[in-house]
């Protein structure tokens, strides 16, 4: 008998922690591999956050804590989204979880029924899709190409939208492609939204602070008032502080929707780590000078590896306006053949035979619902990355 729910059937293991789980085995067994699979920061946690988890165990803030999350964190997400983003929020209407991935998955549980259908533009990440078949609702992709700059056209939302739809799923800069939307981009499409007040809208701004040259963030709620009751913004401290083990996500809504993932929250994990949670206090009350030292960082890597793709025939590779990721195409190469032996059908088959074959390790495209493309991650050493695109630049060259 299979003891598995029907439910599990409907759901994929995750691509990019597959990826990233057979780049560690091949290092493990004696490759030279080098990871470009994984949405991590290689800085460390700043030590004045870090020092701040330390301070907790010291002073014995080890217990249970509310189901999601401490006042004194909730205070400094109020004040976080009034600095950054205009947005007035009072700690009701908070929620913390257990990453910004629960968050989303809590959302979601708490607001499908069978039937439901959320909006998700691709390329998206690879989890979107998933949690809304796991919650019961079903995934409605709408292609956003790289001839639109992995942008969501007004017309193509408005298309989408049908009656049976509860969500739209924003995420800007997008992970995997780096896409940032403008102001007026964004007010485009929130234009669509204020014609549909039955459609909320599930902002995953977890980049936020991860934007380059003249690019300015912006968030639904903030761009359109309107739809600030029905918008879930979403954040964390994963990317922009280098806390990605530290599992802090956070958001604010509409306190009948807080309530209802407070519930399925008490029920699941119940609070996020206490220590953790003292040390995100730290990251959104103190310096945020590291934040602008760090991009300076990315933005090198980032025109590295845009540079050295682009230079390969048969791949574009666009610049993206935040994040860590790059989403090139490789339009050029599908129907060739590796030197390795591998026909070259799909994105895919790309990123097997050039693991397999060079040790670096992508992402493939399908994974992230657009194809054919993979997915670096530019959250690594400049010396790997230049040694990671010589590799693939090698692989590519060989194709005959």
């Amino acid at each position: 008998m299979n003891p598995l729910s029907a439910t599990l059937s409907r759901v994929k293991p995750s691509p990019t922690i597959a990826v990233t789980t057979k780049a560690a085995e091949m290092r493990r067994a004696g490759h030279d591999v080098i990871g470009l699979g994984a949405g991590e920061p290689d800085f460390d946690t700043p030590e004045n956050i870090r020092a701040a988890g330390i301070r907790a165990i010291e002073e014995g803030k080890t217990r249970y804590t509310p189901p999601d999350g401490i006042p004194e964190l909730k205070e400094a997400i109020c004040a976080k989204f009034k600095r950054d983003n205009g947005l007035d929020y009072v700690p009701a209407q908070v929620s913390v979880g257990t990453g910004g991935k629960q968050i989303l998955y809590n959302a979601l549980m708490a607001t499908l029924n069978p039937g439901d259908e959320v909006i998700i533009p691709a390329p998206y990440w690879v989890s979107y899709p998933d949690m809304v078949l796991l919650a019961g609702g079903e995934p409605v992709v709408v292609p956003a190409g790289i001839e639109t700059g992995f942008k969501l056209s007004a017309e193509a939302l408005e298309a989408a939208i049908t009656p049976r739809t509860r969500w739209f799923i924003f995420n800007s800069p997008s992970n995997p492609t780096g896409a940032g939307y403008t102001w007026d981009e964004l007010k485009a499409l929130t234009d669509v939204l204020m014609r549909h007040p039955h459609v909320w809208v599930m902002t995953d701004d977890m980049y936020e602070h991860l934007a380059y040259d003249d690019f300015k963030f912006c968030t639904p709620a903030q761009v359109e008032p309107g739809l600030y009751d029905r918008t879930l913004t979403c954040n964390g401290v994963s990317k922009a502080y280098a806390m990605t083990g530290w599992r802090i996500g956070y958001a604010a809504g509409p306190e009948v929707l807080i309530g209802g993932m407070r519930k399925i929250q008490s029920q699941s994990t119940s609070n996020p780590c206490t220590i953790s949670q003292w040390a995100a206090i730290e990251a959104l009350n103190g310096p945020q000078d590291f934040i602008a030292e760090n991009n300076k960082v990315f933005v090198r890597r980032r025109d590295l590896v845009v540079e050295m793709l682009n230079a390969i025939e048969g791949v574009t590779c666009p610049v993206p306006e935040g994040a860590f990721y790059v989403y090139p195409s490789i339009a050029g190469l599908i129907g060739r053949t590796s030197e390795g032996g591998t026909r070259i059908d799909s994105d895919e088959a790309f990123a097997t035979a050039l693991l397999e074959e060079t040790g670096v390790a992508v992402v493939f495209g399908a994974a992230f619902g657009l194809s054919p493309a993979f997915r670096v991650s530019y959250a690594t050493s400049d010396a790997a990355l230049k040694e990671a695109c010589t590799r693939i630049q090698r692989f590519c060259a060989a194709m005959t």
